[in-house]
């Protein structure tokens, strides 16, 4: 029998083709909107690749009888049931640091912009105002601390384009012992996150979703943040209670922030965040650039059609 690759999210076309010579390949990117046909395309499949939105759970797996690989365009694992994976002797592969780049910049970018608080009046340029003085007050990046919950790769990388900006870092991950030579080399002061949160200017999230990081930024730790500080999250939403952090960017604690992510995707009506000041809202899109795109959906298709391979060859 042919062996069946279904994709159920975008992905680029030069890897769906590279997997087409190889393999027999369903590619429906509005899959994932379509629970019913996602879960009688992967009756017959034996590979499938998926981004965030696609639910691996028990119940696709019990329609999977084939399954044996599942690729993750990116690197969050939290749509992924990885126990029942494991079970059903199906092996996960993400895109682990195919994104980084993308995501750091990201960091950068957001930082820059909230720390200037500019960026916001084209419109009353246009139509002939000139606020100068409102916004003659925006700060430099420079001699401000970065703080960076989680140090894997993309936080080692925020670590290495914040330096470059002038600023000192502090970052904190309890995986990594304060005597791992990762410390030294980065330029990065390893502290707690208690530390990171009361040193930091601006403070960025890179942690996995997990029983132990949901609402780890609650309300109690959004207000020991420095006065004015900025946050950003390019992790998972569920990592930040959105109602403390609404309420601390209406009532002036913080003093700006940026998320690309949300406890509920799209981000629905009547969202606590709605209205709050100095607040950079994106779809999803950190990890995603043209460049990245095209990485990780190398990097995927290489490591599905390598298990592929092997699992053909036993």
């Amino acid at each position: 029998m042919t062996t069946t690759i279904v994709i159920s999210e975008f992905m680029d076309e030069a890897a769906v083709a590279l997997l087409r010579h190889k393999f027999q390949v369903r590619y429906v990117p509005e899959l994932v909107d379509d629970r019913a046909a996602l879960l009688a395309a992967v009756a017959d499949a034996e590979g499938l690749i998926v981004r965030n939105r696609t639910q691996v759970d028990t119940e696709l797996l019990k329609h999977a009888k084939r399954l044996r690989v599942v690729g993750r365009l990116g690197v969050g694992l939290d749509n992924i049931d990885m126990p029942a994976c494991a079970a059903a002797n199906v092996a996960v592969h993400p895109a682990t640091g195919a994104n980084a780049r993308a995501v750091a910049e990201y960091v950068i970018t957001a930082t820059l912009v909230l720390l200037r608080g500019a960026f916001g009046a084209s419109a009353d340029v246009a139509a002939g105002k000139w606020p100068r003085n409102e916004l003659s007050n925006g700060l430099e990046a420079s001699e401000r601390t970065m703080g960076i919950v989680g140090f894997g790769g993309i936080g080692r990388l925020v670590a290495q384009l914040a330096h470059g900006l002038g600023m000192r870092v502090i970052a904190s991950d309890a995986a990594i012992s304060a005597d791992d030579e990762r410390w030294q080399q980065r330029r990065v002061q390893r502290g707690e996150l208690e530390d990171v949160l009361a040193q930091a200017d601006v403070v960025t999230l890179h942690v996995p979703l997990t029983d132990g990081t949901r609402h780890l930024l609650d309300a109690a730790r959004i207000a020991s943040m420095k006065r004015g500080a900025i946050l950003i999250n390019t992790a998972r939403g569920g990592v930040v209670d959105e109602h403390a952090l609404a309420q601390a960017l209406k009532s002036g604690a913080l003093g700006g922030a940026a998320l690309d992510v949300f406890e509920d995707e799209p981000l629905k009506a009547g969202s606590p965040l709605v209205g709050a000041p100095n607040l950079i809202l994106t779809p999803h899109i950190a990890g995603l650039t043209a460049e990245a795109n095209v990485r990780v959906s190398g990097l995927v298709a290489e490591r599905v059609a390598d298990a592929l391979s092997l699992v053909a060859a036993n």
